[in-house]
């Protein structure tokens, strides 16, 4: 039997990962620091490591009789010093792929971002160029990935990257929990009007999307997309959050030319001050509400055949119901 080994275990995807693989049978270590909440895994049969993706000895225990690593484990916010993305995405990344590759192995499928391609296309590709100026979570993403195509070259291990549109789903507590609460309370208002075009990918479509491509030899050296492959925009996403929970849709509405500047200021004295709350707006969230963020998924269809397991409504109830859970 395949032993398997997930990063980043006890968040969002890594915890939907877990649940997956066990539920097909595998055998799973997760790999998780000794301050993790481990809530998303109490009930779920997984061996546990403790550890760090910048501790080599911590990884070299975590990865013994090991065959297939899913690296998950990552920085993913908006803000923040460049220098801590790039401890743990970059130089994270690159201690997890060579301890991988010196203990023997076999393939690393390594969760990467759509992000470093930017904002204001529609259907980009795994070919579209990488944006300039980008936030520090893409940049060392991205640095990340270009890292591991070079050190292929070098060794036996097989890899592939996956790269995630806007995640969502149950477990969700970075970007779902937050968003749903600010549409309920009405702290919450689009960006021109919610026109532009958005990317969201249900987490269990992302699931069969790093597991189709764990098993398949077509996917080694490989980057893919992964969306649900969706024409949608954001008026449309969030009207349909809105139905699934009973509420209406706050008409509220920012210009973009108004927004983007505020936020730019905003995050600029977050930065200037060194103040260490999450700021209230971003560069980045108002360019992601308020410019075209869209992504072909034609390379996984040409690939595979694939096709998205779940729509976009049931994908919304079981997010909702997850939502609902959570708050009473």
């Amino acid at each position: 039997m395949q032993n398997i080994l997930v990063t980043g275990a006890n968040g969002f995807i890594g915890s939907n990962l877990v649940k997956r693989l066990l539920s097909e049978g595998k055998t799973v270590r997760s790999l998780v620091r000794k301050t993790s909440d481990l809530s998303f895994l109490d009930a779920l049969n997984t061996e546990i490591v403790y550890g760090d993706v910048n501790d080599i000895k911590s990884l070299e225990t975590a990865m013994k009789g090991v065959e297939l690593v899913f690296h998950i484990a990552g920085l993913a916010a908006d803000w923040g010093p460049y220098e801590i993305f790039d401890k743990v995405n970059f130089q994270g990344t690159k201690h997890v792929a060579q301890t991988a590759s010196q203990t023997g192995v076999k393939k690393m499928v390594y969760i990467s971002t759509v992000a470093f391609h930017g904002f204001g296309k529609i259907n980009m590709t795994e070919e579209s160029p990488v944006a300039k100026n980008l936030i520090p979570y893409a940049e060392t993403k991205y640095k990340a990935e270009k890292w591991l195509w070079d050190f292929q070259k070098q060794t036996d291990m097989k890899i592939t990257a996956v790269r995630p549109g806007n995640v969502y789903g149950v477990n969700d507590r970075t970007f779902m929990l937050k968003y749903l609460e600010a549409m309920q309370t009405g702290k919450f208002m689009e960006v021109n009007k919610g026109r532009s075009k958005t990317c969201p990918v249900f987490i269990d479509n992302l699931i069969d999307i790093i597991t189709l491509v764990s098993r398949e030899s077509k996917a080694e050296g490989q980057a893919f997309i992964a969306t649900d492959g969706l024409d949608i925009d954001w008026h449309t996403f969030n009207g349909k959050l809105a139905d699934a929970l009973g509420i209406k849709l706050p008409k509220a509405s920012v210009p973009y030319g108004v927004a983007y500047p505020v936020a730019k200021i905003y995050y600029g004295i977050h930065k200037t001050l060194g103040i260490k709350s999450e700021p209230f707006l971003t560069p980045y969230r108002i360019n992601n509400g308020g410019k075209d963020y869209h992504f072909s998924i034609r390379k996984l269809q040409q690939f595979f055949d694939y096709q998205p397991q779940t729509g976009l409504d049931e994908a919304v109830e079981k997010t909702i119901a997850w939502y609902k859970k959570v708050k009473n």
